[in-house]
């Protein structure tokens, strides 16, 4: 029916059954030509795909009747520099959420990766070396969770059972059912008292670049370092000086730049760890996603206010659609 919203989908409408039967479907994943006319699109989820602001540019100008877009990951620093080219009073909502659960494990597998070493075992047992070492736990260490959203709250409920001591943090302090949460202008008192820190923060004008020079040498020696966010938060030259030196062990799921350069030092310094941005990579995610987009689009299809919307384009100064 020509009177159905038109939403684009990156996966075929039969992987999600239960789709509110008033809209209409189509499926672009970026990789094929575009199903239909970019214009008739009312709601778009952009292809979960690396790079997918390469394969949005050219697209979201013809998209002259949006009215949402919706990302199926948590950050959207991707996205800024293409809000100029969506029609006023689109919103852009999140995957928030999605990637809770897969995000959080591997940030306290990889934190336990460094505090047993085996990243060291591992290049032991490439070399055919049999080299036992002692190593630390996390047992009565002080872990600093930065970033109390979605995935830190996670990630600080999985640490509960290594009976360490999560440390909350997130932009304002205030009091929660999980406890105390800190604001980061206590970070300078908090993180010489850390003995490892998982960095979940979501980037923005105020985080980029918060582990600075200064931030990591506040961290007392052999501190761990874990960041499952994005890599601008880090200085990553600061970074790889406090390694080097033997003053701080990493685990990277995410770095600056990204993808990491083949020569860069990281790869090979003692003291690292990295993983290639794949936190959210595993086999949840499609029924995560499912789920979360069924729920959406229901919302959408009653005119109900959608989750996650982290911004509506201004109005067109003679009016536009409501947020």
């Amino acid at each position: 029916m020509k009177d159905r919203k038109t939403v684009w989908l990156p996966y075929r409408p039969d992987r999600f059954p239960g789709l509110p039967e008033e809209l209409s479907y189509a499926t672009w994943d970026g990789s094929e030509p575009l199903p239909g006319d970019p214009a008739d699109v009312r709601f778009l989820v952009a292809p979960p795909v690396p790079g997918a602001e390469r394969l949005l540019a050219p697209v979201l100008p013809r998209m002259r009747a949006l009215q949402a877009v919706q990302l199926l990951s948590s950050g959207y620093d991707h996205m800024l520099p293409l809000t100029d080219l969506l029609p006023a009073g689109t919103r852009l909502s999140t995957g928030r959420g999605v990637h809770r659960d897969a995000t959080a494990e591997l940030a306290v597998t990889l934190l336990l990766a460094l505090c047993r070493g085996l990243d060291r075992f591992a290049a032991g047992q490439a070399a055919g070396q049999w080299r036992p070492e002692f190593r630390s736990t996390l047992v009565g260490k002080r872990v600093l969770v930065i970033g109390y959203g979605a995935v830190g709250a996670a990630v600080a409920a999985r640490l509960g059972a290594f009976r360490c001591e999560p440390v909350l943090v997130a932009r304002t302090a205030r009091t929660t059912p999980a406890g105390r949460v800190h604001g980061t202008a206590e970070l300078p008192a908090l993180l010489p008292t850390a003995d490892a820190v998982v960095l979940c923060a979501p980037l923005t004008d105020l985080t980029r670049g918060m582990f600075d020079a200064g931030a990591l040498a506040l961290l007392k020696d052999g501190a761990m370092f874990v960041n499952v966010a994005r890599g601008e938060l880090v200085d990553t030259r600061a970074l790889v000086r406090r390694v080097r030196a033997g003053r701080l062990r990493v685990a990277l799921d995410v770095t600056d730049p990204e993808p990491l350069p083949s020569g860069h030092p990281l790869w090979h310094l003692p003291g690292a760890l990295i993983t290639p941005h794949v936190a959210a990579f595993t086999d949840a995610f499609g029924t995560m996603s499912a789920d979360f987009l069924r729920r959406q689009l229901r919302r959408y299809a009653r005119g109900e206010e959608l989750e996650n919307v982290v911004l509506t384009t201004a109005p067109a100064a003679s009016g536009g659609r409501a947020a």
